[in-house]
């Protein structure tokens, strides 16, 4: 048997959600408020993974790993914080060519946001260190979950990547109402990684012991299957989810990303209701 705590439930989506705000920043497209947002959100996550696990069971492999998740982190937000004056190149380049553009247009100089050229920028590889150790604590969790530990391992590491990637794309949608002009690719990208890592997550949930045998009968969920039927709502909605939110990412009016941010929170609940569902019902 496979074990789930909401220790490591927290721990894997901190992790799993630095892994694509490193997929975001590497781009350097995206200002910096939206990196501090995040790795917040993270941090506070993986704090929380630590209080929990003092509160009920330790598991010093994985919790030690977590504060290391956390200085590692926390060292990102102070240097991202540190040079704010240098924005991120992909930013700025864009309101320079628009104010160039204005002032070309009407000859007025437009008071934009200025940035430093000569400050160094945030490293996006701090980013993916900090995700590399949070991914470590989701391993160790993993490893003390029970066995098959390979089996463990796999739905651990893959458990956190798809609960991060669909709450990063969800965010990041919202960020688009903050940085006007924002290029559709990271937003696209996000979405993209949501559907492929949707696949070894189904994948990996039915593989024995998995949801074959809450959907069969052999595992009661306690509600005459009623819960394995609704995983496999679940399962279904989140990939149609993600399919029409990239048809919505075609349409040219900007009202498509607000639209598809509203369909990313929707695949939000179906996404956790996949993953959560399953490791509870696999637990029990």
């Amino acid at each position: 048997m496979i074990r789930i705590d909401a220790a490591t439930v927290l721990v894997q989506w901190a992790a799993g959600g630095w892994v694509f705000l490193w997929v975001t920043t590497r781009r350097r497209e995206v200002g910096l408020g939206y990196g501090w947002l995040q790795r917040l959100v993270f941090l506070l996550l993986a704090a929380g993974s630590v209080a929990v696990a003092l509160a009920t069971d330790v598991v010093w492999t994985r919790d030690l790993t977590t504060l290391g998740f956390l200085v590692v982190g926390g060292v990102a937000l102070v240097v991202s914080i540190a040079r704010k004056s240098a924005g991120v190149s992909g930013q700025r380049s864009l309101v320079e060519r628009r104010s160039a553009r204005v002032a070309e247009m009407t000859g007025i100089d437009r008071d934009e946001p200025r940035f430093d050229d000569s400050a160094p920028e945030f490293p996006p590889f701090l980013d993916l260190a900090a995700a590399a150790v949070g991914l470590v604590a989701v391993l160790f969790a993993s490893i003390n979950a029970g066995d098959p530990v390979a089996l463990s391992v796999a739905r651990g590491l893959v458990s956190a990547l798809f609960l991060g990637v669909v709450s990063d794309a969800m965010l990041l949608g919202h960020w688009y109402l903050v940085q006007p002009g924002l290029a559709r690719g990271p937003i696209l990208e996000l979405v993209k990684w949501t559907g492929i890592v949707w696949v070894p997550e189904t994948v990996l949930l039915l593989w024995p012991t998995g949801m074959v045998s809450v959907l069969n009968g052999t595992i009661d969920d306690a509600y005459n299957g009623l819960l394995g039927w609704f995983w496999v709502a679940c399962v279904v909605t989140t990939i149609a989810l993600v399919v029409v939110t990239r048809a919505a990412l075609k349409e040219r009016a900007y009202s498509a990303v607000m639209a598809a941010t509203g369909l990313m929170y929707l695949a939000i609940l179906t996404a956790f209701g996949q993953d959560l569902v399953a490791r509870i019902l696999l637990n029990a």
